[in-house]
Order: C-alpha cells, then sequence, then structure tokens
C-alpha cells in the first residue's frame, strides 16, 4: 500500500515536471508572438483570440475538473503570459530603466537636471515685452537660479485668446537668457518651427496639447537639444511614456519629463496634480522628472503646498509662473505669483529643507 502511494505521488511530481516545462515552453512562445507583434506595431491584448483557445480546450476537457474550473486555470496561464509581453515590450523602451538602469542627466548651463538634487524653473505664463522678462529674470538670477521660462508660442483653447509673440518672444527669451546667463525653456507647436527655436532656446518644450503630436515629437527626437516633455491633460502614464520614446527613437535622449495635472471631474483646481506619477516615472523609466505646480492647481494659495509634495515624493524639480504683474497678464493672470509671492515661495521652500541655494 505505501509503495503504491510512493508510485503515484513519484507520478505526480513527474507530471509537475512536466506541467512545468510545458508552461515555460508556452511562455517562450508568447514572447516570440509578442515581439513579431512588435515589428507590425500591434501591442494589444485580443479577447477574441482568448475566448477561442478557452472553448477550444474546454471542448477536449474529459474531466475530473469542471469546465469553469479549468477555464479559471488556464486564464491565469494567458494573464502571466500577456503580462510576459508587456514587460518585454517596457524593457525594450529606449527610455526603460530597465534598457538604461542609471539616471540620464541633463545639464544645462551648469543645472544638471536629474543628479538628485532639485531644480527649479520660473517664469511668465507668456513673454510680453523685453523689460517684463527682464523683471522676472532679475528676480530668478538674484535668487542663484538658472531657469526661466516664458511662452512664445502659445496654443490656447480659444483661439481669440492671446496666441504669444511668436519669433519675436523667441528673440528676447534668448536676450535674456545671454543677459542674465539663464538657461531659457519655451513651447514650440509646429515642427516647422524647431530649426529656428534651437538657436534661440536651451530647451524645447512640448506642451500637454501636443504630447501626442507625432511629427512634432519626430522633428524634437531629430535635433540635438535637450527637450522638456508634458504630459497631456488626459494622458495615461503609458500614453506618456510612450510619446518621449517617439523622441528618443530619433536619436535625441534628452528628455526631461513634466508631470503638469491631468483632467478630471474634480473643480477645485485647474487640473488633477497626479503626484504619484512622479515614482512611476522615476521607476519606470531613467528620466529626470519636474512638476509644473501653476499649471495642476490653477492656483496660487496650492503652489507652495504642491511643491513640497513633489519634491518630497522624489521628483528632480519644480516648474512654477511668476509675472511682475499678474493682475495685468495677458494670460492665465490667476495663476501666477507677483514678485513679492515668489519671494516668499522661495523662503518657505528653502525653510522647509527641501531647496539649498
Amino acid at each position: 500500500m505505501s509503495k503504491d502511494l510512493d508510485q503515484l505521488r513519484n507520478r505526480v511530481d513527474e507530471l509537475n515536471l512536466q506541467l512545468l516545462s510545458l508552461i515555460n515552453e508556452r511562455a517562450r512562445l508568447v514572447q516570440e508572438i509578442g515581439k513579431a507583434k512588435e515589428t507590425q506595431g500591434v501591442y494589444r491584448y485580443d479577447p477574441v483570440r482568448e475566448r477561442k483557445m478557452l472553448d477550444h480546450i474546454k471542448e477536449y476537457n474529459d474531466g475530473p475538473f469542471e469546465n469553469s474550473t479549468i477555464e479559471h486555470m488556464f486564464k491565469e496561464i494567458f494573464k502571466a503570459g500577456l503580462e510576459l509581453q508587456e514587460d518585454d515590450h517596457r524593457k525594450a523602451l529606449l527610455v526603460s530603466r530597465k534598457k538604461k538602469p542609471e539616471n540620464t542627466i541633463i545639464n544645462l548651463k551648469g543645472e544638471k537636471i536629474g543628479d538628485g538634487k532639485p531644480h527649479l524653473v520660473f517664469g511668465p505664463c507668456a513673454v510680453e515685452s523685453y523689460e517684463q522678462v527682464a523683471t522676472v529674470a532679475d528676480a530668478v538670477k538674484a535668487k542663484g537660479l538658472k531657469l526661466l521660462r516664458g511662452g512664445a508660442f502659445k496654443p490656447r483653447t480659444s483661439p481669440y485668446d492671446f496666441q504669444g509673440l511668436g519669433l519675436e518672444g523667441l528673440k528676447i527669451l534668448k536676450q535674456i537668457g545671454d543677459e542674465f546667463d539663464l538657461a531659457v525653456i519655451s513651447e514650440i507647436v509646429s515642427p516647422a518651427d524647431i530649426e529656428i527655436a534651437v538657436d534661440y532656446l536651451d530647451v524645447i518644450q512640448i506642451g500637454a496639447r501636443n504630447m501626442q503630436n507625432f511629427e512634432l515629437l519626430k522633428a524634437a527626437g531629430a535635433i540635438n537639444k535637450p527637450v522638456l516633455l508634458k504630459r497631456g491633460l488626459a494622458a495615461t502614464i503609458e500614453e506618456f511614456i510612450n510619446a518621449a520614446e517617439y523622441i528618443m527613437a530619433q536619436g535625441n535622449g534628452q528628455i526631461i519629463l513634466c508631470e503638469r495635472g491631468i483632467r478630471t471631474y474634480e473643480r477645485a483646481t485647474r487640473n488633477t496634480l497626479d503626484i504619484t506619477a512622479v515614482p512611476i516615472l522615476k521607476q519606470e523609466t531613467h528620466l529626470p522628472v519636474l512638476v509644473d505646480v501653476t499649471h495642476s492647481t490653477g492656483r496660487r494659495d496650492l503652489l507652495l503646498p504642491a511643491a513640497k509634495a513633489a519634491l518630497a515624493i522624489g521628483a528632480d524639480g519644480v516648474m512654477a509662473e511668476v509675472h511682475p504683474d499678474p493682475a495685468v497678464a495677458l494670460s492665465d493672470n490667476a495663476q501666477q505669483m507677483n514678485l513679492k509671492q515668489f519671494d516668499e515661495f522661495m523662503k518657505e521652500l528653502q525653510s522647509s529643507s527641501f531647496v539649498t541655494i
């Protein structure tokens, strides 16, 4: 009796190993299928194919397991295979942390974004005049900061809102950057303007509304200039990462990601700051991550706590808007800090030990 039991148990052990071998062989085939789908640009899960496989398996089920049990077990096998395909896809991405374990560090006139220290970017929503930008640049420079933002091309929700000064705005930014020794950042909205912008800017910004403007992403990837890529208004993190991949696939690895809030049902803030996107992006990619506290909150009273939260959770820096006189600003006047508020913001941020200048 004991001998028969041992034989049965030995047979179970043998079958366990056979099952393991077959499951791993199936997994390798699934990986090959994933690679073949990737070459065709297909990444989607096919529920119709899964249903056909399950029906085929149940057709040959002769017990003792019920069909429902068999279906449950094979669904788990299918799910594991799908996760394996997705993991292989993530590993293949050039922006992936699995592709490049070490952090990408981007040097902007001595500011090394991604070096583990917090970096701050300030400036007006839109470039309105030389005097306006110079006033903000002077305040930024006085605080020992090196990064200045300002919009020259402004994609606005309404076609009647101020659209920016365009090329004239870029020229002003270039002049200010040279005079104050600041790295200047501004948004470009058309692939045709990329080649012009490289002569005026230190960083090309691709805004939220253009995150999936693939021709613009490709054009930015074809130049040797850092790119600040903002997350789209309703983009998933996966879509955000793939947008960065468009840039890097063209040869430009100088990419800074920027979480700027996403659109949800909440109306208390302009957008909803997805603060947990920061550590996810830091884990999934090797790229530096900034948080735009102005566009995410749309409220001056929330800029400081949002900035503290961003730096506490691991962001490489914070971006916020400053204007000499927000009341007369040509765009987004309700969310920009004036110079006094900027001083208070910096003092509070420095006293919280998140920032040392």
